[in-house]
C-alpha cells in the first residue's frame, strides 16, 4: 500500500541529507526513537518543519524544501500542461483555455497563476492551520519541476497564498524565464 508518510520521511531526508549530513538529515526527520512512533501526521508534519527551520536559514528551508516534492501524478499532469502549450499560441491563451481554467491554471495581465481551492496534500489532511508556509513550499517546486519540462525553459515558482496558512485558496505564481511562444 502506498505510505505518504513514509515517502515525505525519505524525501525531507534526502533534502537535507543533500544539503547537509546525515546526522542532521536524520535529527530533522526522525527527532527522537520515541517521538517517530507516536507522532500522527499533523503533529509530524508541525514539529519537522519547525526543526528544519530551527537548523537552517530562510534560503536554505526554502531549497530544501523545494527538493521535497513527491513527484505524484507528475506524468498526467505533465501530459495535460504539454497539451495545453501545443494548443496556444501565448501564455494569455494558454491560461485562458476551459481545460487549463479546470486544472486550476488562469492568465491575468499576462501573468499565469495556479490555484486549489482545496488544499492538495495528503500529509496536512487533518492539519487545522500551519504557522509558516514551510511545508507548504514543496509545491512550488513541484510545479516548478512541472512548468520547466512543459515550457522547456527554466521557470520560477511564487507561493502567495496558502490554505493552510488561513488563506481562501492556495495560489502559486508561474513565471516562465522565456517566451514559449514566439
Amino acid at each position: 500500500m502506498f505510505d505518504i508518510r513514509k515517502m515525505q520521511e525519505q524525501v525531507i531526508y534526502q533534502a537535507v541529507k543533500d544539503k547537509s549530513n546525515e546526522d542532521i538529515a536524520k535529527a530533522i526527520v526522525f527527532g527522537s526513537d520515541k517521538q517517530v512512533k507516536t507522532e500522527d501526521n499533523p503533529t509530524w508534519v508541525k514539529v519537522t518543519m519547525e526543526r528544519l527551520e530551527n537548523q537552517f536559514d530562510q534560503a536554505g528551508v526554502l531549497q530544501i524544501r523545494r527538493n521535497c516534492q513527491c513527484g505524484y501524478g507528475m506524468d498526467e499532469k505533465l501530459a495535460l500542461v504539454k497539451e495545453l502549450v501545443a494548443a496556444s499560441a501565448s501564455l494569455e491563451e494558454f491560461g485562458n483555455q476551459d481545460r487549463a481554467n479546470a486544472a486550476g491554471l488562469y492568465s491575468d495581465n499576462g501573468e499565469l497563476y495556479l490555484q486549489f481551492h482545496f488544499c492538495p496534500c495528503p500529509m496536512l489532511e487533518g492539519v487545522d492551520r500551519l504557522e509558516t508556509d514551510t511545508w507548504c513550499q514543496c509545491t512550488t517546486g513541484y510545479s516548478q519541476v512541472l512548468f520547466e519540462k512543459a515550457f522547456q525553459c527554466q521557470v520560477e515558482v511564487e507561493l502567495l497564498k496558502s490554505i493552510k496558512m488561513g488563506d481562501d485558496k492556495c495560489l502559486m505564481k508561474i513565471i516562465p524565464q522565456k517566451n514559449i511562444w514566439k
